[in-house]
């Protein structure tokens, strides 16, 4: 039988319900949420990135302040503007959208972020307080992966989990996150990467397998047991005449095999992806709500 499908567009939409209502208490009080995006340069994925947020941003009734700076910007201007979103109360969250241009730090752009305004979950005071268990702005695509399996019913408590890839913006997070001793956590991790001798072992025995390698088809169908539930954060471009615009995306799992042995699988498009700005949303609310 074919695996259900885990919606990321309708969980996501959910979720930016609860937002919305969270939004109209802040307003009643006089706080409207706001969220500082800085763009440096014209990336083609990144202005499209941008531009949904801040509809995303104004779907939901907060503000966003968009900047959208010439590749030209140096550090030192850029340092200056994150500076005074730092200092201003109206924003609350800060997004520097990456990559940035080979001319800046990225790192010291993003230390230069005030901890409390960090709703990207990238800065090493957040990295820190949500590895030792403490409240945190979690990182969006991860914390979405746990809502995801949350809101689809998945039991975490005591589950074997797999994540295959190890970035500091997905693999070691959703590590850090599953382990928790919490009520979204208490799962057994085991983290795969280009160094594992042999992947298909550890996923053969997940009841969760998480794929964030950043490679078509790095999960097929023999590597996992049958019910296993399989989340796909992967976004590959790969050719395809049939399209307009002869690419298509596809994730890290080949999707239609292992969606004949798993029990619940994401779609890509429309599984993870969707959860990532509405998490950015999430922890910008919650810091306007902090206030």
């Amino acid at each position: 039988m074919a695996a259900k499908i885990i919606d990321g567009k309708q969980i996501a939409a959910d979720i930016r319900e609860e937002l919305k209502a969270k939004v109209e208490q802040l307003k009643s009080k006089g706080i409207t949420p706001g969220l500082g995006v800085i763009l440096v340069g014209a990336d083609p994925a990144s202005i499209s990135y941008v531009t949904a947020k801040e509809k995303a941003c104004h779907d939901i009734g907060m503000f966003s302040d968009d900047n959208r700076l010439c590749a030209e910007t140096s550090e030192k201007e850029l340092l200056a503007l994150v500076d005074k979103m730092n200092k201003d109360s109206k924003i609350h969250g800060i997004l520097v959208q990456l990559p940035l241009p080979k001319h800046i730090d990225e790192q010291k752009i993003l230390l230069a972020i005030d901890p409390a305004k960090d709703v990207d979950g990238f800065h090493p005071v957040s990295v820190g307080k949500m590895c030792v268990g403490q409240k945190a702005f979690l990182p969006c695509t991860p914390h979405g992966v746990v809502q995801l399996l949350v809101r689809s019913g998945v039991k975490l408590d005591g589950a074997e989990v797999v994540i295959v890839g190890r970035s500091n913006i997905v693999g070691k997070p959703l590590a850090n996150m599953l382990i928790q001793k919490s009520p979204t956590g208490n799962a057994t991790v085991t983290v795969c990467h280009t160094r594992t001798k042999d992947i298909a072992y550890h996923t053969k025995r997940a009841d969760i397998i998480i794929a964030a390698a950043g490679r078509p088809k790095t999960i097929t169908a023999d590597m996992i047991k049958p019910g296993a539930v399989v989340i796909d954060v992967g976004v590959n471009r790969i050719e395809d005449s049939t399209k307009k615009s002869g690419f298509r995306l596809v994730g890290d799992v080949d999707f239609e095999p292992v969606s004949q042995v798993a029990s619940l699988i994401t779609p890509v498009p429309g599984g993870v992806g969707p959860m990532t700005i509405t998490m950015l949303l999430y922890n910008t609310v919650e810091s306007a709500s902090q206030k």
